[in-house]
């Protein structure tokens, strides 16, 4: 394989499948197995979702449409919002655990700025910008104050809604995501790269590896393997100048200076096997914001690899917040 070849699929690991790259990259030394046969052309089924809550379009002055997901729920339902990842989708990023947070909370979901259906602007991208999205969301649905979930690029986004609009935020869960996002020289060589995962995709290559990712997540995960056409399809939403965009703002990010003012009550669920957010990073982040701990045995694409357990424990570490915010009783 050429070195030029080799930074492509690096920076495609890293950036068009964020969520799903750790299943490809374990996969790309073992033997092909029948479930990784190469997919022919039109032998992938139609992309039918699986069950989603209800799916609207806001107007937001000043701002454009927006895509959001809300289960609705009663009066005394406590509000949680979700924020997807680098290069994912609200859905991609949160269909395992839709209907199990959906059972006693209040569930919204958005796509970000440049992903999935979320907006698209001549401006260049900020993850300020997203947070101002979201809290203009929260507004028109007259939410109240909310219990952020934030995974992996959700989480910058989540911290930086609870700094530029406190009243909104009364808890935050942080799963699979960091303070800054450069201090590694690792790091940094991604986002070096970022011109190169632009030209790759605008010449066909996400495509290509996107297929590859999703065989190898159903290889892992049979249970995907009903979704994996409609997977292929939400990941495909996005385009390269967005991607790389947001990639470029999330390189700049750092919350180190401000992180611990936040004084409201957090979780964090680490991934200890992460090759896209160091477990000690994710650490440095949970002890800044005082949070209370859950670790899983897993790699950055948990939500797919592990959809069930990933319920699961996003339901606990969303129970525990809303408890310390006086939300509700605790379990």
């Amino acid at each position: 394989m050429s070195t030029a070849r080799k930074a492509t699929e690096a920076v495609a690991a890293s950036a068009v499948a964020a969520l799903a790259a750790a299943a490809a990259a374990r996969g790309r030394g073992r033997q092909s197995a029948p479930s990784a046969r190469p997919v022919r052309p039109g032998t992938m089924a139609a992309p039918v979702p699986p069950a989603l809550p209800p799916g609207r379009v806001l107007n937001l002055p000043g701002r454009g449409e927006m895509f959001v997901r809300d289960s609705g729920g009663t009066r005394k339902s406590p509000p949680v919002l979700l924020l997807h990842g680098w290069t994912a989708s609200a859905d991609i990023n949160f269909f395992p655990l839709y209907a199990s947070v959906a059972e006693s909370y209040r569930v919204i979901a958005l796509d970000l700025r440049g992903h999935g259906r979320g907006l698209r602007s001549m401006e260049a991208f900020s993850l300020e910008d997203c947070a101002d999205d979201a809290a203009a969301v929260l507004t028109q649905l007259k939410t109240g104050p909310v219990i952020v979930v934030g995974y992996s690029m959700g989480g910058p986004v989540g911290l930086l809604l609870a700094r530029r609009h406190p009243g909104q935020v009364a808890a935050l869960v942080m799963q699979a995501t960091a303070l800054e996002w450069h201090q590694a020289a690792r790091e940094r060589a991604v986002w070096r790269m970022l011109p190169l995962l632009d030209l790759s995709l605008r010449l066909g290559a996400g495509a290509g590896f996107i297929e590859r990712v999703l065989r190898q997540a159903v290889a892992e995960n049979p249970e995907l393997d009903g979704n994996r056409a409609w997977l292929a399809a939400e990941f495909r939403r996005a385009s390269a100048r967005d991607l790389v965009a947001a990639g470029r703002a999330l390189s700049h990010f750092d919350a180190r200076p401000w992180a611990g003012q936040l004084d409201i009550p957090a979780a964090m669920l680490i991934t200890t096997r992460d090759r896209l957010v160091r477990p000690d990073k994710q650490r440095e982040l949970a002890a800044e914001l005082r949070a209370c701990v859950l670790e899983v045995d897993a790699d950055h694409d948990l939500p797919l690899a592990k959809g069930g357990e990933y319920a699961n424990l996003t339901r606990l570490a969303v129970d525990k917040v809303a408890a310390a915010a006086g939300l509700t009783r605790g379990r």
